[in-house]
């Protein structure tokens, strides 16, 4: 940069500058935003836009380029979403009024976590703004949607819950202070956010009103330095946020980042899209508030089943009543997104049409209140219609007050209805008059003249004038005073045009002032109501919501779930996997059963790949979300308990995050399951140990399986290949076998996807790499491989395998068979590594001290001399 003496105005730059450095400054300058020195390069890069040069014929001449104003947002989104901030410097006086420089200072921080003007395709998508601050082990943890208010805090004690909390939230940028610990910071950079910092906090009253409930003192400091970041960073008041809401992750079915993902419950793990996933299935919302809290449900299941019940009562009075819900779905599309519109009534980014879409949304409510008077069977409805307040006095206000088409601008006029205010009646009838006189003024020139094709114009440089064509000048009388001369055209002024040009003009600038006046003070009217708005919307949102279950339920063919209070009884009948039904049709897809009584925590799942093991497994998933959500389940009939947590292992994935591998990251997968999971959760694993050595896996596996089964006593879901294992039902009382069945017909592998009971007879790998078209040879040789390998293994002496059998004390009996036939001599090594394994006790070690004792055996067996 230039040492070189810098204009006024770039000096005012570089000071503006020098106190956003993290962001582009867009700096008004007449109709455009200029960008300069750095920001110039990379925003034209990133923007695509011309790079020019500031004092081009100087040595040090300045890089530069701009954009015009009236499409600033679409620039600014398009750095947003790239994960930069953009920091708008406006004019703060008038450039023709101003002495010396104009002032100017920035208005607002636009950053990732703070966008507001979202687009239409992101309507359903919350924007959180997530904080952090760290006190010893405590991690107070809170999260804000800027457009809508939504204010919530908890406090979490481990990184992983930190991460799972982000992840689920899709935050963008996180706001921290210096409390926060530099590994949590480099955590939080591999996720790819932007992390902002905020240290200073001072009072507002703002600040009190949104910590008024809470008591932790972790998590009112998380929030105060929260709203300080949106106080420095939006410079306004912020009075549309509502009051902190605690939440306990506890308080909801718990699902990590790993089972979200598993599921694809918003999002598919394939394309990233919605398509194929719960959420595609479920979402028959008609508004976007609706579609925000549909989301927010699915990634936060109930625990109450009260709270269940009560929604599953409105679906199946909605599902019941036909033709209310029909009207009541009209009702809801004519409902804009008060959520949003409360939200920039507060920011004070509303304009006309914004009030037109808020008082057509609430002249909608008092027919929805009636549909539901009507419906209120046993009181199902009271807690909504207690919050459907439609607020008359808005509506009736926005009725009186705003023109039913107007201006996108609020400053240019046109806003105001006739007959609102009397002194803009008065300027705008000396408007209508003054426009009248023209008129006549035009057609009284025109006879007294003879020239037919003379006209009065209007531009903003000369003001009103009086054209003549260069044919008809000859006829131009003398008190025409020439203004201006044209190439086909002569304009010219009188001084009685003169005169009531500046009554015309003097009545449109103070009718355009007095109507933003107008406009403000209604929006300031407004506000007051901005609680009553946030209200109505949340009822309305929920209402929305559950008006799409019943609308899915319906077409669908879904069934309300018994939920059962004692026992855990899971009883599913022909149930099935919503998502692949949709796309395969309900004709192709075939439906199973799942029962698992009191006494039965295991199904240990066999069959080949392909046969459906894992969407099985998915299915159970999803409809213990759907059912904890409230809405109706894909079977013909369904009897479950209310599951507190779902931990899943399906399909293979590296962690980024860690670095770690995918074995490892099965590893500590299953170990947070073992070490999270109680009777009351619902464990899915696929293929645990296939990872490594087939002994270790098949170790790992049989390990894992006598854990759950002795210590955890979740309902797991336990797929494998390792077919040994099927014996373990006659050593564990509580696991039962099941598999996918398939035959063989002409030498076909053909897929029956029913599950049956009992384990399967053989894997089908060689089968299923047909189906994938592997050519015939390999397939031959494979073949003979197989059958070679079988045989050999047919003539090791005792091939019958034993599971681990544990004393009482938890000393390992016998299990010798699996790795040493009876006539092969161990070495003096090998000894010692079996009398290790018979004197460890399996039951006093955790899961992962298990896991770390086998892989010592191993490289113990792999080292030996």
């Amino acid at each position: 940069m230039s040492k070189t003496k810098l204009t006024p105005m770039m000096e005012q730059y570089m000071a503006i500058k020098k106190q956003y450095p993290d962001a582009f400054l867009f700096y008004r300058l007449g109709d455009f935003y200029e960008m300069f020195y750095d920001d110039a390069v990379k925003g034209s890069q990133i923007l695509e836009l011309t790079l020019t040069q500031r004092n081009h014929n100087s040595k040090n001449s300045i890089p530069m380029c701009g954009v015009p104003h009236h499409a600033v947002q679409n620039y600014i989104d398009i750095l947003i979403d790239k994960g930069y901030k953009v920091a708008i410097c406006e004019q703060m006086e008038d450039p023709k009024m101003a002495k010396g420089m104009v002032k100017r200072e920035v208005t607002q921080l636009v950053t990732p976590g703070t966008l507001m003007d979202e687009s239409a395709s992101e309507a359903k998508e919350n924007n959180y703004l997530t904080a952090l601050h760290q006190n010893g082990k405590q991690l107070g943890f809170a999260y804000v949607d800027l457009s809508t208010g939504e204010l919530k805090v908890t406090t979490l004690t481990d990184i992983d819950s930190l991460v799972n909390e982000i992840t689920s939230l899709r935050t963008k940028e996180i706001v921290i202070d210096d409390s926060v610990s530099d590994n949590v910071i480099k955590i939080l950079n591999k996720l790819k956010i932007v992390v902002s910092i905020q240290n200073d906090v001072a009072e507002h009253a703002e600040f009190s009103y949104a910590i008024q409930d809470l008591d932790n003192e972790v998590e009112v400091t998380v929030i105060k330095h929260l709203l300080m970041y949106l106080n420095v960073t939006q410079k306004r008041a912020l009075i549309h946020l509502q009051k902190a809401v605690h939440y306990e992750t506890s308080s909801f079915l718990k699902m990590d980042r790993f089972a979200q993902r598993n599921l694809e419950l918003l999002k598919n793990s394939r394309t990233g899209k919605k398509s194929g996933t719960l959420l595609w299935i479920l979402d028959a919302t008609k508004t976007a508030m609706g579609g925000r809290l549909l989301k927010q449900w699915i990634s936060r299941p109930l625990l109450s089943k009260k709270d269940i019940l009560e929604r599953q009562a409105i679906v199946k009075n909605l599902i019941d009543h036909f033709f209310e819900r029909n009207n009541l779905q009209d009702e809801l599309t004519n409902v804009y997104d008060l959520e949003r519109l409360a939200g920039k009534v507060a920011f004070g980014n509303v304009n006309g049409r914004d009030l037109i879409q808020l008082k057509t949304s609430l002249e909608h409510v008092p027919q929805i209140r009636y549909l539901l008077t009507e419906l209120n069977e046993d009181g199902i409805y009271d807690k909504l219609l207690k919050q459907l307040d439609p607020v008359e006095e808005v509506a009736d206000l926005i009725e009186r007050a705003i023109v039913d088409d107007p201006p996108i601008s609020v400053t240019d006029g046109n806003l105001i209805r006739e007959g609102y205010n009397d002194e803009l009646d008065q300027y705008v009838d000396a408007m209508k008059n003054g426009k009248k006189w023209l008129a006549e003024l035009e057609e009284k020139e025109r006879q007294e003249t003879g020239i037919h094709n003379l006209k009065i114009g209007y531009n903003k440089i000369f003001g009103y004038f009086i054209e003549v064509s260069k044919g008809n000048v000859s006829k131009v009388p003398e008190r025409f005073q020439r203004k201006q001369t044209l190439v086909n055209a002569e304009r010219f002024i009188t001084p009685e045009l003169k005169e009531k040009e500046s009554l015309i003009l003097g009545s449109e600038t103070k009718a355009q002032e007095l109507q933003y006046k107008i406009f403000v003070d209604i929006r300031e009217q407004i506000k007051d109501q901005i609680k009553k708005l946030q209200r109505l919307a949340s009822g309305l949102a929920q209402l929305d919501v559950l008006q799409g279950f019943a609308i899915v339920s319906e077409n669908h063919q879904f069934v309300q779930p018994k939920l059962t209070d004692k026992g855990h009884n899971l009883n599913i009948k022909a149930g099935w996997h919503p998502v692949v039904e949709e796309v395969m049709g309900s004709q192709s897809y075939v439906p199973n059963d799942i029962k698992m009584d009191e006494n039965q925590t295991i199904l240990l799942i066999t069959g080949p790949n392909m046969s459906g093991k894992s969407t099985y497994m998915r299915q159970l998933a999803l409809t213990v979300v759907m059912a904890q959500i409230g809405c109706f389940v894909p079977a013909k009939s369904a009897e479950m308990p209310i599951f507190n947590q779902i931990f899943t292992r399906i399909g293979a994935a590296d962690d980024l995050i860690s670095g770690e591998s995918t074995f490892m990251v099965e590893m500590k997968e299953a170990n947070e399951a073992l070490t999270n999971a109680s009777e009351n959760s619902l464990i899915l694993f696929d293929e645990i140990g296939r990872g490594t050595a087939t002994y270790d896996g098949m170790a790992l596996a049989q390990a894992i399986i006598e854990y759950i089964h002795d210590n955890v006593h979740a309902k797991t879901l336990f797929s494998t290949h390792y077919h040994e294992l099927t014996i373990l039902d006659q050593e564990l009382n509580h696991l039962t076998n099941v598999h996918v069945g398939a035959v063989e017909k002409n030498g076909e592998l053909i897929f029956l996807h029913k599950m049956q009971p009992g384990p399967a007879d053989k894997s089908y790998g060689i089968h299923v790499a047909k189906l994938a078209g592997m050519p015939d040879k390999l397939l031959q040789r494979a073949d003979v491989i197989l059958k070679d390998l079988e045989k050999k293994d047919i003539d090791i002496e005792d091939t019958t395998y034993k599971p681990n059998e544990v004393d009482e004390t938890g000393q390992v009996e016998e299990q010798l068979s699996l790795f040493k036939p009876e006539n092969i001599k161990l070495s003096s090594n090998e000894e010692k590594l079996l009398q290790d394994i018979k004197e460890t006790n399996l039951l006093s070690l955790t899961p992962l001290e298990v896991m770390n004792k086998v892989n010592e055996w191993q490289q113990r067996l792999t080292h030996k001399k």
